[in-house]
């Protein structure tokens, strides 16, 4: 922190450099705090990174070390300053560090050393090392197969690897990548051990240089959150340390008969000497769960086993017959100390296994690696009277673990329903959180701020009664550059390496920040939100933060404390003393007893005085204040839209986005630069493919059949859409949604081309629909029609970004204005521009002329246009050959009298019959019951009956194939029968044909009080009970938000009457929740 800026000039100078040399060590994101930790100070509890501890075990077992790191990942930061210190390794010489590239022929040089005339053949018994990531795997593979055929007169040979690599056309960008482990090693038969977590690396690193005595052998661990998270770890072991329990255990291990062993054998007597050296109870398979699981899952990687051991142990506490075996040792794979993990009462084996394509995860097909190992070990078992049931279940490189994940899977093993992330309040997930303290912070790299969740990180480390967790994460692709800190504190040792879902303080340095994620959901209720916001006063707030941010504020019951660095003189007068503003206020709001407590000791961890303390803490008065939440907050305008928000960041950096710009990032091109491309494909990097704008699977289907549903004359033009598959090769199920890849007005993208001066035919690159990150040439006239988002609505910083490019001075000043809410007139009016006028992107570059920028400009500022979804409308059992939907057209007149529209809903309503349209396949949670016995009940709004017509068809399909099926109960709701009863002769033949049993139709203006489909459901009350809780029946609701809370009314009043019935007093909340679970109650609304 930096208190010292209150003081004298002097002192000033002083703490310039001193915070100058710390912001030069925060670039090292793999080092404890940011910090060269000496080697001498890796001994017993201390805060360090795994990545810190791998580098301590290969810097003092090894020879020489050779490393394979992109400058940005720094997974040898440590190794180079202990090398340039002249650091002693445990052999009493300097362990060599070589960096290496990671291109073709990486290896060799490592190989060529061991091998080579000159190598001391007195250091053939030391170790030689690997310090890389998995995305280098695939170019020592050369050099790893040869040392393989040679390892009998080799050095020992260990490959420390953080499972990290980009992912090209990948959401998160930085994956954790295991795969390439796991394929090398069976490959090749190269020993490999996984670390769960930071508590276990220096010990797995351990034992993975002493596996390479038996085999070459890789230790694989998370690279992208666990190998940087800074924690305690209490039992670090020193150099001496190190060095003495390999040579015990190198003894032992030097004991056995190795001529009459396998390396299996001989693994499992390395584990044995290792544990009892160490006093440890590891295994090379590890068991967590029910003492009597029927249920097992077998998985293999860092922040997977870590989290499944974590929700196998509480699933058990309560009851659950459910397990999880984490493969500590992959290679050599002791199937018998697999079997010997396994609980005898397992009756089914769910192997969660990676996979390292998109695709692979979905096609059962092609099954994982581990599944493979599994099936094996089981089927050739003797030891096993009966033979469990084993399911595959792959998941793809771009996972992000979290919590509700992994306990979507654990239910999914469970429940067999397919819905992979629990949604709700469950024991385990509150489990997770009990006896922590998490708070999180969101900001800018611009941010002066940006680093003070680091130094609040370490002054609450120096609290020995505490331990701390701090991980931080970018995503370099929002807002320029967006940091999200989480920081957990706890009395007991922390192990969760995922992002924090329930955060106790959460502090937002940039507002715009609340408008490209949803900060709140990752809080708890009755949470503290610090925001800091220049220059707002309370009645600013309404027009600073959206709708929804302001209902979930008054919907969690939130204390919201809003900081305005500038109240502070000294920080208007120097910005950069707000980072100490910041951490000041933190300490405020979640750590008073700092502030008013041991006021020397604090003052002295920071290099400062008592009255340097004060002098912060009376700026901090000045800025920090609490706001009275409005009752009105609680409620959000008819009119704001409520669009889904990622809830984190995509970790796709692990340090400062560079904006160092040599060129833009499109460019208008001529046809010859088009045709090299085309011709010399490699090397351009050019690659042919439909749409390839679009990472998921598209198939073009043609218009069939278009029929408007509602009267000509009606005010809403509602229709049946009918698309014919032919040779696509678009398959969709159940429940399922189609995505519209749709394009531009044919008309307004010609007249925009006209009167902004471009041609049409020139070429571009423009970047993807679906990801920003991927290039695609076009003409302008294609990427007008396709990609770019031109007729969509500009955000904020669309105003602020033009500008820049305004050269009328008016124009500029409106522009800025308006795009950074510069006052409350400029907040009303970009209000009314969004919500009333409806304004375009083409609208803002007509309105301000001065304001041109080049076409490139455009398509970086514009944002790319997005497929729509929807939900089908029929079962391709049905339909085989086709697909439907029903669509509502989306139209209104803006108050100059124009007519707008809606962008997918007018280009479908205008597809002529025959038309091609490209289409994608989205999967969704409404999905049948597994037996056709089971009675279904469905509640469907308007267009929100799409998947219903579905579900009706299947029951038909089934009946008609000699199935017995269980009632069906439709509740379907309208303004008007006359004009809105979608589907309604089709819902009367399905009725007399004995499909459905209830069709409950609400028309809510056909008579003078209003009648919704919650009103006719309770008045059908005992069919409800009677199919929902009776036979086991289903609920699904589909349409708009409103109606969610009265239908689950009526469902839990009739829970609550069911057990009344029985002589019971039964919770129709809670039950409701259970029925959550068991995917009985699914909800899928807008």
């Amino acid at each position: 922190m930096q208190l010292q800026r209150f003081e004298s000039d002097d002192s000033r100078v002083a703490e310039s450099a001193q915070t100058k040399q710390f912001q030069q060590r925060q670039k090292w994101s793999s080092l404890p705090f940011g910090q060269f930790p000496p080697l001498a100070s890796l001994s017993g509890p201390t805060y360090v990174t795994a990545q810190t501890l791998v580098q301590q075990v290969a810097y003092t077992l090894s020879d020489k070390i050779f490393t394979y790191s992109p400058e940005t990942f720094d997974l040898d930061a440590a190794l180079k300053s202990w090398n340039a210190q002249n650091e002693r390794n445990a052999f009493g010489g300097v362990a060599g560090v070589s960096a290496m590239q990671t291109r073709t022929g990486a290896g060799s040089i490592a190989l060529g050393y061991m091998f080579s005339k000159d190598f001391d053949l007195k250091k053939r018994h030391i170790p030689q090392s690997i310090i890389a990531s998995s995305a280098t795997l695939q170019y020592l593979r050369p050099a790893l197969e040869q040392l393989s055929l040679l390892y009998s007169v080799a050095n020992p040979v260990v490959a420390h690897v953080a499972a990290v690599d980009y992912l090209a056309g990948s959401t998160n960008k930085l994956v954790s990548d295991y795969v390439s482990a796991l394929t090398l090693a069976e490959d090749l038969g190269l020993g490999l051990v996984a670390s769960a977590s930071p508590h276990e690396v220096q010990h797995m690193s351990l034992f993975s240089t002493l596996l390479a005595k038996i085999t070459p052998s890789i230790h694989v661990y998370d690279g992208v959150r666990v190998n940087r998270e800074t924690t305690r770890v209490v039992d670090v072991l020193d150099q001496s340390g190190l060095h003495n329990i390999y040579d015990v255990v190198q003894k032992a291990l030097d004991g056995v008969d190795k001529k009459h062993i396998d390396n299996e054998a001989k693994s499992v007597r390395l584990m044995q000497a290792f544990n009892e050296e160490l006093g440890t109870d590891y295994k090379l398979f590890e068991y967590h769960g029910h003492a009597s699981a029927e249920t097992v899952l077998v998985l293999f990687g860092s922040v997977e086993a870590s989290l499944s051991a974590q929700i196998a142990h509480e699933l058990a506490k309560d009851g659950e017959k459910v397990g999880v075996v984490n493969v500590r040792v992959y290679r050599p794979f002791v199937e018998e100390a697999f079997i010997e993990a396994l609980p005898t009462t397992t009756r089914t084996i769910m192997v969660l296994g990676q996979s390292n394509q998109n695709l692979d995860s979905s096609d059962a097909l092609k099954h994982s690696r581990l599944y493979t190992d599994v099936l094996a070990a089981v089927s050739f078992s003797a030891e096993l009277n009966t033979l469990p049931t084993i399911k595959d279940v792959k998941y793809s490189l771009e996972e992000v673990w979290t919590p509700a994940k992994m306990l979507g899977y654990f239910k999914h093993a469970l429940t067999g329903v397919e819905v992979y992330e629990y949604v709700g309040s469950h024991p385990s997930l509150e489990a997770l959180n009990e006896s922590l303290q998490q708070y999180t912070f969101w900001d800018t790299e611009e941010s002066p701020a940006a680093e003070a969740p680091t130094s609040l990180a370490k002054l609450l480390s120096l609290d020995s009664s505490l331990n701390v967790a701090l991980r931080t994460g970018r995503d370099n692709f929002v807002q320029g550059g967006t940091v999200r800190s989480d920081i957990r504190t706890s009395v007991r040792s922390i192990d969760a390496s995922y992002s924090i879902g329930a955060a106790d303080v959460t502090y937002v340095g940039e507002q715009k920040l609340l408008g490209e994620f949803e900060v709140l959901q990752s809080m708890k209720d009755d949470s503290t939100l610090i925001l800091r916001l220049p220059g707002a006063q309370d009645e600013d707030l309404e027009g600073k933060l959206s709708p929804t941010v302001r209902k979930g504020i008054a919907a969690k019951r939130l204390h919201l404390f809003l900081l305005d660095p500038f109240l502070s003189e000294r920080v208007a007068e120097d910005s950069s003393l707000e980072s100490l503003l910041s951490q000041l206020a933190f300490l405020k709001v979640a750590k008073p007893e700092l502030m008013s407590t041991d006021r020397r000791r604090l003052a002295a961890s920071i290099g400062g005085s008592p009255e340097v303390l004060d002098a912060g803490a009376a700026e901090v008065d000045k800025a920090l204040r609490q706001v009275e939440i409005p009752e009105s907050w609680a409620v959000i305008e008819p009119e704001a839209e409520n669009f889904a928000l990622p809830v984190d960041i995509n970790v796709n950096s692990f340090s400062d986005f560079d904006k160092d710009e040599n060129e833009p990032p499109t460019f208008l091109k001529t046809w010859q630069t088009v045709a090299k491309g085309l011709l010399f494909k490699e090397a351009y990097g050019t690659k042919d493919a439909l749409r390839p704008d679009l990472p998921m699977k598209t198939g073009v289907v043609h218009v069939k059949e278009y029929r408007r549903l509602t009267p000509v004359t009606y005010d809403r033009n509602i229709f049946h859409i009918e698309f014919d598959l032919g040779d696509s090769g678009v398959k969709y199920d159940i429940g399922e949604a189609l995505g519209i890849h749709a394009e531009n007005d044919k008309h307004e993208v010609e007249e925009f081309i006209k009167w902004y001066g471009l041609n049409p035919e020139e070429v571009v690159e423009v970047p993807s629909r679906e990801d920003p990150s991927v290039l695609e040439n076009r003409t302008v006239y294609q990427s007008l029609m396709q990609n770019v988002d031109i007729f969509g609505r500009p955000p904020k910083r669309f105003y602020e970004s033009l500008s820049e490019f305004a050269s009328n001075e008016a124009e500029k000043t409106q522009l800025l204005a308006l795009g950074t809410g510069a006052n409350q007139e400029a907040v009303i009016e970009f209000k009314r521009r969004a919500e009333v006028d409806t304004i375009t992107y083409a609208d803002m570059l007509l309105e301000f002329p001065s304001a041109h920028p080049s076409f490139h400009d455009i398509v970086r500022l514009v944002a790319p246009m997005k497929r729509r979804e929807y939900s089908i409308a029929s079962s391709q059992k049905v339909q085989p050959n086709s697909v439907s939907l029903l669509i509502v057209t989306v139209n209104w007149v803006d108050p100059k009298g124009r007519d707008r529209f809606g962008q997918a809903t007018r280009y479908l309503d205008a597809l002529p019959i025959g038309a091609p349209v490209t289409v994608s396949i989205k999967p969704s949670v409404m999905k049948l019951p597994s037996t056709t016995t089971a009675p279904l009940i469905m509640a469907g709004l308007g267009t929100g009956l799409a998947p219903f017509r579905a579900f009706v068809q299947e029951r038909a399909y089934q009946k008609q194939q000699g199935h017995a099926i269980g009632s069906v109960l439709l509740y379907m709701g309208s303004r008007h029968q006359r004009e809105e009863y979608l589907y309604g002769e089709e819902w009367e033949a399905y009725q007399d044909a004995g499909i459905i049993t209830l069709l409950g139709r609400a028309f809510s203006r056909d008579q003078p009080q209003k009648i919704y489909i919650q009103d006719r459901m309770q008045q059908t009350m005992d069919e409800v009970r009677e199919a929902y809780l009776k036979e086991g029946g289903s609920f699904y609701l589909c349409g708009p938000t409103w109606p969610v809370p009265d239908v689950t009314n009526v469902l839990e009043e009739a829970v609550e009457v069911e057990g009344r019935a029985g002589g019971k007093k039964v919770d129709g909340r809670k039950e409701i929740e259970r029925l959550k679970e068991e995917g009985r109650y699914v909800l899928e609304v807008y």
